[in-house]
């Protein structure tokens, strides 16, 4: 038995991709549309490979960065309202497209501090 003709006859395909049935199923054709990406992304993309490139050389940055950058989301909240907890507002934080990047390089700095220069980073934590 064939594998890829008994997975082309029970596949369910997604609705972007489009087969055209041919005399055989060992001749399949697909049709993809791709749209390119837009420019938002494009910057968006290049800003997260500049933020990830970015190399803490010096104690002063790397300070400024630690103090700058919050050890946790700031937005996090419980609403109390006459002693009673009225809701909680998750950490929103992750909704930030660099939030990934903004963490690796308070990390980074954070490592610096403790393993080139050998200081106490308890403060920054």
């Amino acid at each position: 038995m064939n594998v890829s003709h008994s997975t082309i006859q029970n596949l369910a395909l997604a609705s972007w991709v489009w087969i055209r049935k041919a005399e055989s199923y060992s001749s399949v054709t697909t049709t993809l549309s791709y749209t390119a990406p837009q420019p938002a992304f494009a910057l968006l993309r290049a800003l997260k490979q500049w933020m990830d490139s970015i190399e803490i050389k010096n104690p002063k940055l790397a300070r400024l960065l630690c103090q700058l950058i919050p050890a946790k989301c700031p937005f996090e909240r419980d609403v109390i309202f006459f002693g009673k907890t009225l809701f909680h507002i998750p950490p929103l934080c992750k909704l930030n497209p660099l939030y990934e990047q903004t963490v690796s390089l308070r990390f980074r700095a954070l490592c610096y501090l403790a393993d080139e220069c050998g200081e106490d980073v308890s403060r920054y934590c």
